[in-house]
């Protein structure tokens, strides 16, 4: 019988090894050399601090700055563990609301966004990504439309000329990754470091 399970046991402790040490090592290994900038997390320094990551979107509330899209993530409540509060953006908790188009909360929350947004700019058409969350809860992107919305508002907050605002909307917008992936898009970390860079010089 020993002889029938030796067998059994060298297998899975050499794939073990194997798949569950080796292996990994070694791509991190070569996700380090070959890809070190995305290996750790694609951080984003300013004056040598990081201030986040490219992968992770971030709640802008000053009329300073770009606003990402909204978020849905919670975190639990402090004073309930068995409730949860929002927490935007909260990367421990990743996902969407799950609430479906007829829900009364979900409603009265894009109504106010929508009416919010409408403030901001009378007679332009409001972008959906502006009032509509990821199913992950952290996208760091925004549509060029949702960006360039925000523009007049930016704008006068900080004081600039909408078309230098405009412009530098359109030097942050990345296009479909090889011209077929994906959708036109805007990191808004980026932008907004771009934002701060360019009222500092």
């Amino acid at each position: 019988m020993l002889r029938e399970i030796r067998p059994a046991i060298v297998v899975l402790l050499a794939l073990t090894l194997i798949t569950g040490l080796v292996y990994p090592l070694v791509m991190t290994a070569i996700a380090q050399v070959a890809f070190p900038y995305q290996a750790n997390g694609s951080m984003i320094e300013r004056d040598g601090k990081v201030v986040g990551s490219a992968l992770i979107g971030q709640d802008f509330e000053s009329d300073k700055y770009f606003h990402s899209r909204p978020s849905a993530t919670t975190s639990p409540d402090p004073k309930d563990p068995t409730k949860t509060v929002p927490a935007p953006y909260n990367a421990a908790n990743s996902g969407g609301a799950n609430l479906g188009p007829s829900n009364k909360a979900l409603i009265d929350r894009v109504k106010g966004d929508l009416a919010t947004l409408q403030k901001e700019n009378p007679g332009a058409p409001v972008p959906a990504d502006l009032v509509t969350t990821s199913a992950s809860g952290l996208d760091p992107d925004i549509s060029p439309e949702a960006a360039l919305f925000q523009v007049p508002r930016v704008a006068k907050a900080r004081n600039l000329p909408e078309q230098r605002v405009r412009r530098l909307v359109e030097d942050n917008a990345e296009g479909r990754l090889f011209g077929l992936l994906g959708e036109p898009r805007v990191n808004v970390l980026k932008l907004n470091l771009a934002l701060d860079h360019l009222n500092a010089s």
